[in-house]
């Protein structure tokens, strides 16, 4: 590089969720984008979709949340270093592309937890 050009810091990848849908009635698509772009902005591939309102009466009763994923491409972004959201690796853990991660108890803040371990 020349003295002169501005260094450029690595891309930070994560799988995250970008809302769509309207007032009161959400979906997601679950997208491969820079970490600094924002939630709804510039991303590089969208990986798969997550529904938590179905539109069908039926399924709203039964609690039944939609999830489509693209499982290679996921396994491909991680692979190069992708972080997962939250979220998204909580929805991946039910869909057993990831280990689900230990839940905290309801209610629990952090600091009551680290007083706990010690």
């Amino acid at each position: 590089l020349p003295p002169h050009a501005p260094r450029r810091s690595p891309m930070v990848v994560r799988l995250r969720l970008a809302r769509f849908g309207r007032k009161h009635a959400p979906f997601y698509r679950i997208v491969a984008a820079d970490a600094r772009a924002p939630r709804d902005g510039k991303f590089l591939e969208i990986v798969g979709n997550y529904a938590p309102i179905s539109h069908s009466p039926a399924e709203n009763a039964l609690l039944v949340k939609r999830v489509e994923l693209k499982v290679d491409r996921i396994r491909y972004w991680m692979s190069v270093g992708a972080q997962p959201s939250d979220t998204v690796a909580r929805v991946l853990g039910y869909a057993g592309v990831l280990p689900l991660a230990p839940r905290r108890k309801a209610g629990a803040s952090s600091k009551a937890a680290v007083g706990e371990m010690e």
